[in-house]
């Protein structure tokens, strides 16, 4: 059925109050003179008077009941369906209208009732993922806390007697107060990621400097368990428009999960290439590599699968997560898989989004 507009019905509503009252005397007329002869013999003054009010008045009726189905009805239908979405009921039923403004007015409520509830569903399941975070987090933030106040106490209370037992205590309270740190860190990171209006400070580098840069700065903890990092740059410079300060972040959040998870003596490869308008690099690890149910969840925040690599190494399982968003705003990607020859791979990839 075609909609008609307001402005329609109101002018058939005034052809309907002008009509109905001459149908109504004419009717009359008719009835007592048997004639349509309107000049040959006049009805009474109080009969036209009569019949003209009764038309008017079931114009009135006519036009109430019509008004009534096509706007106050559905009008009431959607302050219905309001109070009940305002209840948290969002199973709705909003009435339809032959007025094309009516329509038009529950298309919009309806597109409206939508966007509020996929923003429920939303807020819903941030708000779970929210409490797990913070369930899990205060769970990893027990554990090194509960070591480092036991090593604390041992010190206090002389149990380390001896020089080299007291180095000791004193260095797993460094390590334990060190991963308490990058839990922070991380953890601080990742919230700071999930708001949209943290913007990228991007600039013109060179991605071969932002992977020495990342290098270096696990080089340290590369050098305590002797494990040679081979670093196989492009030939030509691999210019991109990006946040180098972010990226190198995420470069050192991945090389941090190489070196945690590559054993003594081991190999860490890192390779990087030009390809048409993009930058390829790949970091492959010489250890156990991923299990087979763990690649599916290894982006996850706070993976803690039964094969999780965090669960032995003490990671907070967020530095993977941290990359991906950062690899992600810099719009490439990135991507985790197990090397047929040995180890676990991580392999990704960004725009170039300069001249060169």
């Amino acid at each position: 059925m075609k909609k008609l507009r307001v402005r329609t019905y109101f002018m058939l509503s005034l052809m309907l109050f002008l009509l109905l009252p001459w149908l109504c005397y004419l009717t009359a007329h008719l009835l007592t003179t048997h004639s349509l002869r309107l000049g040959e013999e006049r009805p009474s003054s109080s009969l036209v008077l009569m019949t003209a009010s009764s038309g008017l008045l079931l114009a009135f009726i006519i036009a109430g009941i019509w008004m009534r189905r096509l706007l106050l009805a559905p009008l009431e239908g959607m302050g219905q369906a309001a109070r009940q979405i305002a209840t948290g009921d969002w199973d709705v039923r909003l009435p339809d209208s032959a007025v094309r403004e009516i329509a038009e007015v529950r298309d919009g409520f309806e597109v409206m009732v939508d966007g509020l509830q996929s923003a429920y569903r939303k807020q819903t399941e941030l708000e779970e993922e929210r409490r797990f975070m913070i369930a899990a987090v205060a769970h990893d933030l027990r554990t090194p806390l509960f070591a480092l106040r036991g090593y604390l106490d041992g010190l206090e209370q002389g149990i380390a007697r001896t020089p080299e037992q007291m180095a000791k205590y004193a260095a797993v309270c460094k390590e334990k107060a060190a991963q308490l740190d990058r839990l922070v860190e991380d953890l601080f990171t990742f919230t700071k990621m999930e708001y949209p209006e943290t913007a990228l400070r991007e600039a013109a580098c060179d991605f071969n400097e932002i992977v020495q840069k990342a290098v270096e700065s696990l080089k340290p903890q590369s050098q305590q368990k002797q494990i040679s990092v081979v670093t196989r740059d492009a030939e030509d410079a691999c210019l991109i428009r990006a946040d180098a300060h972010l990226l190198e972040r995420a470069l050192s959040n991945l090389l941090d999960n190489a070196v945690r998870h590559t054993p003594v003596y081991g190999r860490i490869h890192i390779q990087c290439r030009r390809e048409e308008d993009r930058v390829l690099f790949a970091i492959r690890d010489s250890g156990p590599g991923f299990a087979a149910e763990e690649l599916e969840h290894v982006f996850e925040p706070l993976y803690r699968g039964e094969q999780s690599r965090n669960r032995d190494t003490g990671g907070a399982g967020l530095g993977l997560a941290i990359s991906r968003r950062i690899i992600r705003q810099h719009g490439g990607e990135l991507a985790a898989g197990n090397d047929p020859s040995e180890g676990a791979i991580l392999t990704g990839w960004i725009p170039v989004n300069v001249s060169s």
